[in-house]
């Protein structure tokens, strides 16, 4: 247990859909870099307050909420938890991801006055994990097998994923011209846990026996991997905190990936960008157990005549007999061979419409430096997951109300729900930044009922370019 509490330790640390619609363009914000290298860049340089500069936890659920369960409606528990069962499918889904930056920085370098090339790096933790609702299980829970002859509950409906790790990465931005911006970033992974349980086959199904009542058949390819679990959870093991801040310092499972991106002018109002996120895996090698049960197995149930009147078996016989066919199907072996985990793709795109300029004070001209004041746009989400990709549309409005002072109003159809509303600020004084933003704000009425919750913000300290 002593080492279970430095693991939840590190969360609440570190912690206390991956979707950022709200950061993603924003390219007065430094961290916008993490969405699209290819971004467009507005400052000369900036640093982020160590385990300040960004902070990001969402939780989601595509099927039942806390409230659809716990309401006080005059309904049965029961009653809803049957209805719930019932009505969800087995890709409805839970998700945690949760991010926090430990160190950033970047800066702008070239041979002429306007250095075009950008260079950034830094440290972050993030915590994913995703489980899909495992509805055959969930249904021969509450209701058995007898009222569900010869149907197969099938086992690949147990589905889930998780990970804690740290990312060191370098990112490169290239301004080729007024028109083009591209950008690539290299990661390295350092897996401080996985735990992996996406391959799981087989099925559950009863059928009329002709010794017994029923006859159950079994057939099962399960698998469940594990890595840096063992020696947290060990008795055995001298795990510490120094161990946890080893891993976190490319000490873990090492992996490697990158990111690429672009942004494209294609008329003066007009500006097209896309990137994809996290094109890379992790080799895990160390602190490694998988856990495997596989097997066919045909049981009709104890005999009521045991042992058999004419056998010299005793009845103690007779059920050690039975125990140890159980045992033989559904003891799962373990063993310690390295396995390999792809890091979840992500991609955006986006088309943006930019407009409102802003008049000169004293003239009725317009001042250029300064660029639009409003846009509009529309991006595309998706990510890549176990049994389907999970897509998100987002419109949203961008608008400049002062020098120091941006909004951005975002609006998102995603597996959530149809009515995510999100806002975002960032503010600038002198040379510091401070951004905030959060989503659904119509389900903050009722926080239990809410589809999903998304918060994200930082400080860092950002070097502009110089404006009139």
């Amino acid at each position: 247990m002593k080492r279970i509490s430095y693991f939840l330790g590190l969360i609440t640390c570190l912690s206390f859909s991956q979707n950022k619609q709200l950061l993603y363009g924003f390219s007065e914000i430094p961290q916008s870099l993490m969405l699209n290298p290819g971004g467009e860049v507005k400052h000369k340089g900036h640093f982020g307050i160590p385990l300040l500069s960004h902070f990001h936890i969402n939780a989601g659920t595509s099927g039942i909420t806390p409230y659809d369960l716990f309401a006080k409606d005059g309904i049965p528990f029961n009653d809803k938890l049957q209805h719930a069962v019932n009505n969800m499918k087995s890709t409805d889904f839970f998700t945690f991801n949760q991010q926090i930056e430990l160190i950033s920085g970047g800066f702008a370098y070239g041979k002429n006055y306007e250095k075009n090339n950008y260079l950034s790096f830094g440290l972050y933790q993030e915590t994913d994990f995703l489980m899909y609702f495992l509805k055959d299980i969930a249904i021969l829970t509450l209701d058995g097998n007898a009222n569900h002859i010869n149907k197969p509950f099938r086992l690949n409906h147990i589905n889930f994923r998780g990970e804690i790790l740290s990312v060191f990465h370098v990112g490169y931005n290239k301004k080729v011209s007024s028109k083009l911006n591209y950008g690539i970033r290299g990661k390295i992974y350092s897996s401080i846990i996985n735990i992996n349980a996406t391959k799981n086959k087989g099925s559950f199904i009863t059928t009329e026996g002709s010794n017994n009542f029923y006859n159950h058949h079994f057939n099962l390819d399960l698998q469940l991997q594990t890595s840096g679990i063992h020696s947290m959870a060990s008795d055995d093991s001298n795990f510490t905190q120094k161990d946890v801040i080893k891993r976190v310092l490319l000490g873990g499972n090492l992996g490697l990936g990158f990111d690429i991106g672009f942004t494209y002018q294609l008329k003066p109002q007009w500006t097209l960008d896309a990137s994809l996120l996290d094109i890379g895996l992790v080799r895990h090698t160390k602190d490694i157990i998988t856990y495997q049960v596989q097997g066919n197995y045909d049981f009709e149930g104890i005999n009521p005549l045991f042992p058999e009147i004419d056998s010299e078996q005793t009845a103690e016989d007779y059920w050690n007999d039975v125990v140890q066919s159980f045992e033989d199907v559904f003891t799962a072996d373990s063993t310690t061979t390295a396995y390999t985990t792809w890091r979840p793709i992500k991609f955006n795109a986006s088309l943006n419409y930019a407009f409102g300029k802003k008049n000169a004070n004293e003239c009725n001209c317009l001042k250029d430096d300064v660029g639009y004041l409003n846009a509009v746009g529309a991006q595309l989400f998706a990510i890549n997951r176990p049994k389907q990709p999970q897509l998100a549309l987002t419109a949203y409005y961008y608008r400049r109300l002062f020098k120091n002072l941006r909004l951005k109003a975002t609006y998102t159809l995603d597996s959530y729900s149809f009515n995510n509303l999100g806002l975002g600020m960032s503010t600038h004084f002198g040379g510091f930044n401070f951004y905030i933003m959060a989503d659904n704000f119509l389900q903050y009425r009722n926080i239990y009922d809410a589809q999903s919750v998304s918060l994200q913000l930082g400080f860092n300290y950002i070097f502009s370019k110089n404006e009139n």
